[in-house]
């Protein structure tokens, strides 16, 4: 065993004591305990990439070596990860091998856990999270989540290891390798196992004093674990659930490719998430017009998934009045509501940041507007800007970005899951969000956007039909802002990982954010030298994606639903008594672009569930 591991295994398992009275007998697999090595990725593919049944042709992709275009396949190629790495190691050098522990778990296992660059690797590192690390992997009933401890069958069954999954095989024909039915893989437990980052430094609070734990760098599985999401009932879903879609009629592997088999479904291997640009980078580097190691279709059908998914995490609403006169200013509410089962957003904080982008926009021309954006910059500030982030810090020296170093949360106003319960290892670092009477967060954030008067001539004096505002709202999410990279270009002094991300993001003009939710709605503005447009309040909204609403406003029933597309969430409308007479004010409510398939929990008599 490398000589920073002991240290590292104690410690952490000492963090997590509370975990249960056997955490401190926890067994994660260590580097060279291993007697069979974990399979190639290559010898999968053979038997798991095939192309859907007939009948599902059109759909995703069913097949599990879809894995192949995702950020998990691809974690050890990573250029941003490197350039951090190399940092880390620069700052506290003994504890580097977590990091690659999760990223490239074969190296961590065969010895390699001490990698600071790409090129310490060997070629098979490179599968990343591969295969075998999650259907080899077990549930001991003792080694907690989190900092990538997981524990890897080694116990073969005639020449191999058995490959764990929730199906058994009923054949003929077998498998060419033994099978063991395990539901432990379909679990949320399972992505917890890397999904919960604890890093060696004491927590402080505000006044720097010792919390008695270890830094909480990352808790998305712990966030699912404290809501409405991990608890039986209605609410009930799994990490899976949204981030590998079920499938229904589907094979596992190529030799069953042209049946209808396993009608309580399979599992797509999507795995997405929101960095969308750095795949899009992998794709240069390593797709058909690169090395050619991957092929870019597989980035690519990963790419339409992330898609389908990211605008599902967010429902946004906004609450306008009947009619506006710019002489007047302008009062908005915008809500917006967490539709993930974890923070929104979530995982590592280091340059990330979320955003609501309003604008109010007249023939084309933006009259007023709240979060405008440069790519790779993040929000440019304006008095009205609302942010959601984590932002850490070392409490002595007030740095950032420094993640090994952390002991502080200067804030964290990202938004909880819903039913989240109050724990110190997942609260957030604001008063944004009350505890409701059922003694969890609220998992929505509503800012009230009072935008100054302003002068606005009629551009269409001959046609009052044309004087209308139109309002739009976004939850813009940015994974690597300029700043950020900025900070791993000029801090690296060990190799050159933090420039070559430089370039590679500079050549493509930064990274542009992510469209987590959207909502738009149209209301009649009252103009000076206009002949009509001043009464009747009858303004309209409408909402643009995979799941469609439509409402009118001055209190109008908007309860009308629309689904959206199997496997892209769903999409509702609802409305709620207006806070103001109809005469003066409408609550206009939209979902944009899809639901997730969790349920909403917020106000209205229109429940958004999955699709049939």
């Amino acid at each position: 065993m490398p000589a920073n591991t002991r240290p590292w295994v104690a410690l952490w398992l000492g963090t997590l004591a509370a975990a249960g009275p056997d955490a401190a007998h926890a067994a994660p697999t260590l580097p060279g305990e291993l007697t069979y090595p974990l399979d190639p990725a290559g010898s999968c593919e053979g038997c798991h990439a095939f192309g859907n049944p007939a009948p599902h042709a059109d759909l995703p992709p069913y097949a599990p070596f879809g894995w192949q275009g995702s950020l998990m396949a691809n974690a050890a190629r990573d250029p941003v990860f490197w350039a951090g790495v190399a940092v880390a190691s620069q700052d506290d050098p003994a504890h580097t091998d977590s990091c690659i522990r999760c990223h490239s778990p074969r190296a961590f296992l065969e010895g390699r856990g001490g990698a600071i660059a790409m090129d310490e690797l060997a070629p098979a590192d490179f599968d990343s999270v591969t295969c075998d690390v999650c259907h080899r992997q077990v549930d001991d009933g003792q080694t907690p989540a989190g900092n990538a401890a997981y524990v890897i069958d080694d116990t073969a069954v005639g020449p191999a290891v058995p490959k764990r999954g929730p199906w058994a095989y009923a054949g003929p024909p077998m498998p060419p390798h033994p099978a063991v039915q395990d539901a432990f893989v379909g679990t949320s437990r399972m992505c917890g196992t890397c999904h919960d980052v604890t890093t060696f430094r004491e927590r402080v609070d505000d006044d720097g004093q010792p919390m008695g734990m270890a830094f909480n760098e990352q808790r998305t599985y712990s966030e699912w674990a404290n809501s409405a999401y991990a608890q039986p009932g209605d609410d009930a879903r799994t990490c899976q659930d949204c981030h590998m879609p079920a499938v229904a009629d589907v094979s596992g592997c190529a030799d069953f490719a042209s049946m209808q088999l396993h009608p309580t479904g399979g599992r797509r291997h999507d795995l997405v998430g929101a960095n969308r640009f750095v795949l899009e980078i992998l794709r240069d580097l390593y797709g058909d017009t690169g090395t050619g190691e991957i092929q870019s279709i597989w980035f690519d059908r990963t790419l339409d998934r992330l898609d389908e998914l990211a605008p599902t995490a967010a429902t946004l609403e906004i609450e306008a009045p009947a009619q506006v006169a710019p002489s007047e200013g302008l009062s908005l509410v915008v809500r917006v509501t967490n539709e993930t089962g974890h923070k929104l957003p979530t995982g590592y904080s280091e340059g990330r940041i979320a955003w609501l982008f309003v604008t109010a926009t007249y023939q084309g021309t933006v009259v007023w507007s709240s979060g405008d954006h440069a790519p790779g910059e993040g929000p440019l500030g304006d008095p009205n800007l609302r942010t959601y982030q984590a932002v850490a810090e070392n409490f002595a020296t007030k740095a950032t970005f420094h993640l090994l170093q952390n002991d502080h949360w200067v804030e964290d106003t990202r938004i909880p899951p819903k039913g989240l319960v109050p724990d110190p290892q997942t609260d957030p670092v604001t008063d944004r969000y009350p505890l409701l009477p059922s003694g969890t967060y609220a998992h929505y954030d509503e800012v009230t956007y009072p935008f100054e008067p302003t002068a606005l001539e009629d551009a269409t004096p001959d046609d009052p039909d044309d004087d209308v505002l139109e309002v739009r709202a976004q939850l813009l999410y940015l994974v690597n802002t300029n700043e950020y990279v900025d900070f791993l270009a000029a801090e690296n002094v060990t190799n050159d990982a933090g420039t070559t991300v430089k370039t590679l993001f500079d050549e493509r003009g930064g990274a542009a954010p992510v469209v987590l939710g959207e909502a738009i709605v149209q209301i009649p503005l009252s103009l000076q030298g206009a002949t009509g447009g001043t009464s009747g309040g009858s303004g309209t909204g409408a909402t643009t994606g995979t799941g469609t609403g439509t409402g009118t406003a001055a209190g109008t029933d908007t309860s009308g639903a629309s689904e959206g597309d199997a496997g892209a969430g769903c999409g509702c409308t609802a409305s709620r008594a207006p806070a103001a007479p109809a005469a003066l004010s409408a609550l206009v409510l939209f979902v944009a672009l899809g639901r997730r398939r969790f349920g909403t929990g917020r106000p209205g008599p229109k429940r958004c569930r999955p699709p049939a």
